[in-house]
């Protein structure tokens, strides 16, 4: 489904993190489990995007039309269960969307919300008295995807929205996550897919080989569509349910592009990015997209692909299929009852 947004929406004082496990406690946390296994694969910096976070947390608008809509989009699946959730967890990403669009969905009791950067809990523990939220108890915790600090079997949901596509092991992040989660657990995120800002990888690309005469990576690798299913069986999970939504928002330049970027903490933090950007070849960047994607308008658009993952953890009373061989009646018998030149 493909989504056009712009300025309008159109449619088409104290540190705040702490520990959840005393050291006393015979649990174990989930990076603990016997399934996972940390990346020595570094892709992106970490510290890096800890410090876009925090700049994030200072620069994010009040309301953004995209964010708001991957959120609202997100939060809509727990209406299609009829069980509800009391214990959630929502990491990294858009907090602050799920937790103004939140309105009461999946019959939450504890929420907590974790995040990497200490400025972004903190703002948000500090506007925390604007939400009302009837019998809702929130918690904030600064702590990082790839390594939740959370006893396993403690948790009911566990929500991420545009924040797992910057981890080096998402694949591990993810059976963090199942193995933090109940039986008949759900597990809900948003990812940027590998067609996220296809016309700025473009124009990088044609304005890097004119000025430099040669690229270098400006724009971080996202998960493929094909590759999602495959992640969620891997982690474990059951049930696996894959969709993909297209947005396409309008600015009126691309230097405006790079300012949303900022104010969402979505900037390059791949390790092996060159630190300098020539002033020439940001400028050729500009024109070459403003050139080849510009509308009559004077606005250039960008494309966000967002994959919406769903799974839950193993539980005896979920459906499962048969096992092979099983099968009473044969395709044979079928054809011969009903014809075989029927459809």
């Amino acid at each position: 489904m493909a989504r056009a947004l712009g300025r309008a929406f159109v449619r088409g004082g104290k540190p705040y993190s702490f520990r959840l496990l005393s050291p006393a406690s015979s649990a174990h946390l989930c990076t603990e489990g016997d399934g996972f296994q940390s990346s020595r694969v570094k892709i992106f910096d970490r510290d890096l995007k800890r410090k876009q976070r925090d700049r994030a947390a200072w620069l994010m608008r009040g309301k953004d039309e995209f964010v708001d809509s991957v959120a609202e989009n997100l939060l809509d699946r727990l209406q299609d269960c009829r069980k509800t959730f009391p214990t959630a967890l929502c990491v990294g990403g858009s907090l602050e969307a799920i937790r103004r669009l939140l309105h009461g969905r999946g019959g939450m009791e504890k929420l907590i919300m974790m995040d990497m950067s200490f400025d972004m809990i903190k703002v948000l523990k500090d506007t925390d008295e604007k939400f009302a939220r009837n019998n809702l108890e929130t918690f904030y915790v600064v702590g990082d995807e790839e390594f939740l600090p959370i006893k396993e079997n403690s948790l009911d949901l566990v929500i991420s929205c545009l924040g797992l596509h910057w981890t080096n092991d998402l694949p591990g992040a993810m059976i963090q996550a199942r193995l933090a989660l109940r039986p008949d657990g759900l597990f809900l995120a948003a990812i940027l897919g590998g067609e996220t800002l296809k016309e700025l990888r473009i124009a990088c690309t044609i304005a890097q080989m004119e000025r430099e005469g040669g690229i270098s990576p400006r724009l971080s690798p996202l998960a493929q569509v094909r590759d999602a299913g495959n992640l969620l069986t891997r982690a474990g999970f059951t049930l696996p349910g894959v969709d993909v939504d297209e947005y396409t928002v309008k600015y009126d330049s691309a230097l405006e592009l790079i300012e949303h970027l900022r104010s969402m903490g979505e900037t390059n933090a791949l390790f092996q990015r060159s630190n300098i950007l020539k002033k020439d070849t940001a400028l050729a960047t500009a024109a070459v997209y403003q050139s080849m994607f510009g509308g009559e308008d004077g606005t250039v658009p960008a494309t966000f692909q967002v994959i919406y993952m769903t799974g839950w953890k193993e539980h005896p009373s979920q459906q499962k299929a048969k096992s092979r061989g099983s099968a009473t009646v044969s395709i044979g018998d079928i054809q011969k009852h009903f014809g075989s030149g029927s459809c």
